[in-house]
């Protein structure tokens, strides 16, 4: 491959590397989440949104808890305009939630833009222009200064039109795009000529977004660009310090985690990743990962299957199912020692509620964002013992013995081999009955046992053995070795190696004759005996 034809990054644009702070920083609190589904993630669509799916995701990040939301480019479409204006005239904004609008550098697509919001009673009007060396050569046209100059009259122009605006509180935004391909010290000019322009305070400040636009290296230069422009931003008590990764090296998350830690207060995405190309930076994951290390994200997924189906629906785009938190796989073990661990795992937390959630395989529970356990473990050719046991506990309420779990695993793997499908818990469930709760070549017509003296029990039943019907009786210990002392009257030397009952039925492992071990299963009344007999039937076989 031509691999020659490509520079590194570092002969693409000058990071200016100091004493870096971002690697000993922590995140303690969630930055400024902004959802861009709306504007950016709707121009990546092959079928964009009309206004009935549009304010379904407005009500969808409404409900979520998003506090500022993107929601059109109204110079760019009629059907955004038209959005901007629904919200308007609908009353659908609360008064806790900010609209944000995108409008480039030009000033009668400014207009535009403040047409579309005038009556909303706050918004943020985004300005943006592309800065980087090859856009202002190849596409603008443009020297430094002329991106400058065009900066600045479209700023003035919208600093006008916001004083013009009556009932409107109107903040401003500027991503110099492709920032991460852009000389930092002219980041600093434009950033800083902005944020004087626009008289930036703490209490009307000013954003500056910088998009990595297509990313170029990895993460952690992303940092340091963030973090310089951090540290070197006039004013800065008055910038809210936003990022806007995307995905094209598959690093938008790590982007975004390490710009916070470098000193970014806010954060553009999409709710699961939707973008051009390879995507915005996925917001779900953002916020979910900052819960599992024990962060509020400040949103609430509590629902993730609904919002997924949501998203689905506006963007008619499936979500991955190997999403890291809403995948319909991504809390599924399939592989035998998971299961194992996880069946322990959850074992464990049933005993010990209290503590911290810490599950093997399960970085969080999956309860918290609605899911159920019915999903964690499924079982294929791939599983073990443990995977199916949990399923038949679970489901059915049959808590195998440890000892008889690898029997009832070969059943299982030679089934799942042999169909190359999963199996479910139903299928489990009547694979378990076929082999162990079936008759065999002794069958109890009937029976009972009682204890006839302290210490002392009898068994009185009738048994069919090689089609010949006849009365047996034994005595014994217990109730069980009245039975066995019984098969052994009618020819049968049983051993009970290993027993035990749960509420929904007994298990019985029995040697038969001296030689064989099989493990048996019985339900209903009489299990015990029933599961005696079932592991002599087995045996027999």
């Amino acid at each position: 491959m031509p691999f020659h034809r490509y520079r590194p990054f570092e002969d693409r644009v000058d990071v200016p590397v100091t004493d870096r702070g971002w690697p000993s920083a922590r995140i303690e609190r969630a930055p400024l989440w902004v959802p861009v589904d709306l504007r950016d993630g709707n121009q990546a669509l092959a079928e964009p949104m009309d206004t009935a799916r549009k304010s379904r995701f407005f009500e969808l990040l409404v409900r979520t808890g998003f506090k500022e939301i993107e929601v059109g480019y109204p110079s760019a479409s009629r059907a955004d305009f038209a959005f901007v204006r629904h919200l308007v005239t609908g009353g659908a904004v609360p008064d806790d939630v900010t609209p944000v609008v995108f409008t480039p550098a030009r000033t009668d697509l400014i207009d535009r833009t403040f047409d579309a919001i005038a009556q909303l009673p706050r918004a943020v009007v985004h300005l943006y222009i592309a800065t980087s060396p090859v856009w202002r050569d190849v596409v603008l046209g443009r020297d430094r200064k002329q991106v400058w100059r065009t900066v600045r009259e479209a700023a003035e122009h919208m600093a006008r039109r916001a004083d013009a605006l009556r009932g409107t509180a109107v903040r401003f935004q500027f991503s110099p795009e492709t920032f991460n391909l852009t000389e930092p010290d002219f980041v600093l000019e434009l950033c800083d000529g902005l944020t004087e322009l626009w008289d930036a305070s703490p209490d009307r400040p000013v954003t500056h977004n910088l998009p990595a636009t297509v990313e170029i290296a990895t993460p952690n230069v992303y940092a340091d660009q963030i973090e310089y422009v951090h540290r070197q931003l006039a004013r800065r008590d008055s910038v809210i310090l936003s990022v806007h990764p995307h995905n094209d090296r598959g690093t938008g998350v790590a982007c975004a985690e390490l710009a916070v830690l470098a000193g970014a207060q806010r954060v553009e995405g999409c709710l699961f990743g939707n973008g051009e190309r390879t995507g915005n930076v996925d917001l779900v994951t953002l916020a979910m990962n900052l819960y599992a290390q024990g962060v509020d994200p400040m949103v609430d997924f509590g629902d993730i299957d609904a919002m997924k189906a949501t998203v689905e629906h506006c963007n008619r785009l499936p979500v991955h199912p190997r999403h890291p938190y809403a995948g319909e796989l991504v809390h599924t073990a399939f592989s035998g020692t998971h299961q194992d661990a996880i069946s322990k795992g959850l074992a464990h937390r049933d005993d010990h509620p209290d503590e911290p959630w810490q599950v093997p395989y399960l970085p969080i529970d999956p309860a918290d964002i609605g899911r159920t356990y019915e999903a964690v473990i499924r079982v294929n050719s791939q599983s073990g013992k443990g995977g199916a046991a949990y399923l038949l506990r679970t489901r059915h309420g049959l808590d195998l013995p440890p000892r008889m779990r690898p029997d009832f695993a070969r059943a299982v793997q030679e089934a799942t081999d042999t169909s190359g499908r999963e199996m479910g818990p139903q299928e489990l469930y009547e694979l378990f009955r076929a082999r162990y709760l079936t008759e065999g070549e002794v069958r109890l017509h009937d029976g009972t046992t009682y204890e006839e003296g302290p210490g002392v029990h009898r068994f009185v039943g009738t048994l069919e053995c090689d089609d010949r019907v006849g009365d047996h009786e034994g005595t014994g210990s217990s109730a069980l070795s009245a039975f066995v002392d019984a098969l052994a009257g009618a020819g049968y030397a049983v051993e009970v190696v290993d027993f035990t009952e749960d509420g929904t039925a007994a298990y019985a492992e029995c040697r038969v004759n001296g030689g064989t071990t099989a493990w048996g299963a019985g339900v209903g009344r009489a299990a015990a005996v029933r599961a005696v007999l079932s592991a002599m039937n087995r045996a027999l076989r």
